[in-house]
C-alpha cells in the first residue's frame, strides 16, 4: 500500500469498490449465459444483460483511467476482443452461445493467466508492469 503512495482506508475502499463490481459483473454474466445457453426468452435474463454490460463498461473505465497502458496490455487487448465478440450477437444471432463460450474462454486467460501473458504488451513486445494496481 506504500509503494502505491495511498492511504489504507482508500486502498481498502478501492479494493472493496473494485471487488463488488466484478462480483456484480459475474452475477450479470452468469444471468446471461443462462439465459444464452439454456434458449430461455430473452425478457427473463435482459436485466441481467443490462447489469453485465454497465459493469463491465465501469470495469474497463477504471482500468483505463488507472493506467492507459491497460489498452496495450493483452488483458486489455483481450478484453476489447471479447467486446468484439459481443458485437457480433447481433449479425450472428444463430451463434450466440459459441460466441458465449468463446469471451468465457478469454475470461479466463485474462483473468487466471500467469502475469507474463497478462501484461505483455503488443506494442512493446515485452511484459510491461501497470501502475497503482489495485486487486478486487
Amino acid at each position: 500500500m506504500r509503494k502505491q503512495g495511498i492511504s489504507e482506508k482508500r486502498f481498502w475502499v478501492q479494493r472493496l469498490s473494485k471487488t463488488s463490481l466484478r462480483a456484480l459483473h459475474i452475477l450479470g454474466i452468469v444471468g446471461v449465459g443462462g439465459g444464452i445457453l439454456l434458449s430461455v426468452d430473452k425478457t427473463q435474463w435482459l436485466n441481467y444483460w443490462y447489469l453485465a454490460m454497465t459493469t463491465g463498461c465501469i470495469l474497463m473505465l477504471w482500468e483505463i483511467v488507472r493506467d492507459w497502458r491497460w489498452l496495450i496490455q493483452l488483458k486489455g487487448v483481450l478484453t476489447l476482443v471479447k467486446v468484439g465478440l459481443l458485437g457480433l450477437f447481433v449479425p450472428l444471432a444463430n451463434f450466440k452461445p459459441e460466441l458465449l463460450i468463446a469471451i468465457l474462454f478469454l475470461s479466463v486467460i485474462v483473468s487466471h493467466g500467469p502475469a507474463g501473458l497478462r501484461h505483455y504488451s503488443i506494442v512493446h513486445r515485452r511484459q510491461i508492469d501497470s501502475k497503482k494496481e489495485i486487486k478486487g
